[in-house]
């Protein structure tokens, strides 16, 4: 068999394997399906590629997303349609998770990224998951980019359990309460300490109430340029040992931007600087932050709004 078809063929076979429906191979390299790369935290620690140049497959049904997401190969994933699920999915290592178009995502279940590497998961619909929409933890090297997140029973993206190397990236979250979790646990420390850092940049949060996010130990956790609309109860919270960051936001009907402690979770650290305020005012800030170790550029706050909202969630990449 010529080596060209004999490619082919193996392709096709590890597609039917999985239980697919449609494979999508090159012959040479082929390109990763993820749009972009990370900034931030996702960037570091030898960066971030999911399924980079490995076979696309395309599922349309729960059982074929669980195949192909669970392949102890890198694969990248490529959702085509709304798929309902029930409970959490795990995401092995080196995957990518895409949505098609902007009709595309799951309905009533998560994505699960426990003790992986190396995950992105970009330009999906989230709506009424029965536990989290994505859960991240014991993770590094993970981006969640380009989604709209709604209406689920606990967190949308919870980040916890000695996960590192984040980026949450020009996501769109409305409808929802407990929005974006960091860090689950004041005793959890021994296994937080040094890690939970995460960049949370050009999301819009757009009349959620809480959480967004919620931050214990990480340090530095950077919050810059995401808009914050019409929010319920809080936007940012530093306890336990926290050090945020939170630059060059635009705040908008929002009683309380950013504070220190929540709940029971004692005060963790809080600088603010250059962020922008509509009907909202200047929040609590506190002790010192880590340094960012890690280039990036910022927007200008009054500016915020109209990036945001102009590109944030599905089908907005590449604009």
């Amino acid at each position: 068999m010529p080596q060209k078809t004999l490619t082919k063929w193996r392709a096709v076979m590890a597609a039917a394997t999985l239980g697919v429906a449609a494979v999508t191979v090159g012959i040479a390299a082929r390109p990763a399906l993820a749009v972009g790369s990370p900034t931030g935290w996702a960037a570091q620690n030898g960066g971030t590629t999911g399924g980079g140049g490995a076979a696309t497959v395309t599922v349309t049904t729960a059982s074929a997303l669980d195949s192909a997401l669970q392949s102890s190969s890198p694969l990248n994933v490529r959702v085509s349609g709304m798929i309902s699920l029930s409970g959490m999915h795990r995401v092995a290592s080196n995957k990518t998770v895409f949505g098609a178009g902007s009709g595309s995502g799951l309905r009533g279940g998560g994505l699960n990224v426990s003790s992986v590497r190396n995950v992105i998961i970009q330009n999906l619909v989230f709506t009424g998951a029965d536990d989290d929409a994505i859960n991240v933890q014991s993770s590094t090297n993970v981006w969640i980019d380009h989604n709209d997140l709604t209406d689920g029973n606990d967190g949308l993206t919870d980040i916890k359990r000695g996960s590192d190397f984040v980026t949450v990236s020009w996501n769109r979250y409305h409808g929802h309460d407990k929005t974006a979790l960091l860090g689950h646990d004041d005793g959890n420390g021994s296994q937080d300490r040094g890690h939970l850092r995460v960049t949370y940049h050009h999301n819009w949060f757009d009349g959620t109430n809480q959480r967004h996010p919620r931050v214990r130990f990480g340090n530095p956790v950077h919050v810059y340029n995401n808009y914050y609309s019409n929010i319920g109860d809080y936007g940012i919270a530093s306890t336990m040992e926290g050090g945020v960051l939170v630059e060059s936001n635009y705040f908008e009907n929002v009683e309380d931007t950013y504070h220190l402690g929540e709940g029971s979770s004692p005060p963790g650290s809080l600088v603010a600087r250059n962020n922008f305020f509509v009907n909202s005012p200047a929040g609590q800030t506190g002790g010192s932050v880590a340094g960012i170790p890690y280039g990036y550029s910022v927007d200008s706050a009054a500016n915020v709004k109209s990036i945001v909202t102009g590109r944030a969630g599905v089908g907005k990449l590449g604009l």
